[in-house]
């Protein structure tokens, strides 16, 4: 197999940044593009930093080109400030670039999604992340994977006092055989995961509940 382009949004957050780091450190992989608000504090020899304004994703539309496109993008309603904010990232910047890569030949894509994701959920978050998994399966790639992982274990100094407890309980509970498909995985298990079904698993539509990404 020749040596992969691979393009990463949101690659500042929990899980971009694990999936950046094992990006880098994979020899199937020549260059890592990513596209950020802000420069990280990240220097490589195959990483390429494109630092965007993305209420304007078409002036970059000539940057998006790869072999397969990582999108981990997300935020919260309370680090978003209104639900048209969140719907902004979550869902238009999100999509607006899948589309911009599969109109520029990239062939695979990968997407963090959530558990529970559903287009006619009343949660307002779910909801957000169902009607972006049925827009993208609509686009051009020749392969699509979905993942719905779980609670996300994220990196220490990104974990918050009230996940820390949430994580407690959630194990506890699996121990003793209650929501068990609920209990959290590590980012590094969902990157590694979503890494080597790029490598080695060229299905084309697939959705991961998260039982599969923990197998």
């Amino acid at each position: 197999m020749n040596k992969q382009h691979a393009l990463v949004l949101g690659a500042t957050g929990a899980t971009g940044r694990e999936l950046v780091n094992q990006l880098l450190a994979n020899p199937a992989f020549a260059s890592v593009s990513i596209f950020v608000r802000k420069k990280p504090d990240l220097e490589h020899q195959k990483l390429k930093v494109h630092q965007i304004d993305f209420s304007k994703l078409n002036s970059y539309k000539n940057l998006v080109v790869g072999d397969v496109l990582f999108s981990a993008l997300g935020t919260t309603l309370k680090d978003a400030g209104s639900k048209a904010k969140q719907y902004e990232v979550d869902y238009t910047y999100q999509y607006e670039f899948a589309k911009m890569a599969s109109e520029n030949g990239v062939n695979y894509y990968a997407l963090v999604s959530s558990y529970g994701a559903n287009k006619d959920a009343w949660f307002f978050y779910l909801k957000t992340k169902g009607a972006l998994e049925e827009d993208i399966k609509k686009l051009s790639f020749k392969s699509i994977k979905i993942y719905q992982p779980p609670t996300l274990i994220r990196q220490a100094d990104l974990l918050r006092p009230a996940e820390k407890r949430g994580i407690r309980i959630l194990n506890t509970l699996s121990r003793f055989g209650i929501l068990q498909s609920q209990k959290p995985i590590s980012v590094s298990v969902l990157a590694k995961k979503m890494i080597d079904e790029v490598l080695h698993n060229k299905q084309d539509k697939i959705t991961y509940q998260p039982r599969d990404i923990v197998e």
